[in-house]
């Protein structure tokens, strides 16, 4: 089974980024807008389980934190992805540290940009044309996240959540 970690921000926000992720996004379907911690991986039901014993002390061990979307971004000219921008915390990395070396041992793939993908797969002039229009928006929204969560992925593509962590000791 695959396997991913990510926030899912609060409704508000996912309603902002759903506004422009049903026209630029074709994961749109597939998993509401997040924050991914940890990119899909490959695993058992049976390290599921063991899994969770992992992240729920990853989640004790940290705490809630501000979550704050300060502008529209993009990852060109690597790719045409455009994104919500994540402020990064120091809360925010030490939950994204501690999930790479506690949780899986292991270097990310790419350094920690935190953000949520409003679009995707643009052809080019696609992308000059949206990002375009789009970075002179100005974004400035702040909430708490006090969870986060262990998807796995459908038959069909899909993303669901198979366990949610609160963050905290109290939790």
């Amino acid at each position: 089974m695959k396997f991913g970690i990510a926030i899912f921000p609060s409704k508000k926000l996912q309603d902002f980024a759903n506004s422009y992720r049903k026209r630029y996004d074709p994961h749109y379907a597939l998993i509401p807008p997040h924050l991914t911690l940890k990119s899909a991986f490959e695993a058992t039901e049976e390290q599921a389980k063991e899994m969770s014993q992992r992240l729920s002390k990853i989640a004790e061990k940290n705490s809630p934190f501000r979550l704050r979307v300060l502008k529209i971004s993009s990852f060109y000219p690597v790719n045409n992805v455009i994104y919500l921008k994540v402020e990064k915390t120091k809360e925010l990395e030490n939950l994204y540290n501690d999930l790479h070396t506690e949780f899986i041992n292991e270097k990310p793939e790419y350094s920690f940009v935190p953000h949520i993908t409003i679009g995707q797969e643009l052809s080019n002039d696609e992308y000059s044309d949206v990002y375009g229009s789009l970075r002179m928006q100005s974004v400035d929204h702040e909430e708490t996240v006090d969870r986060f969560h262990l998807l796995y992925q459908l038959e069909n593509g899909s993303w669901t959540v198979y366990e949610t962590f609160r963050l905290g000791k109290e939790n």
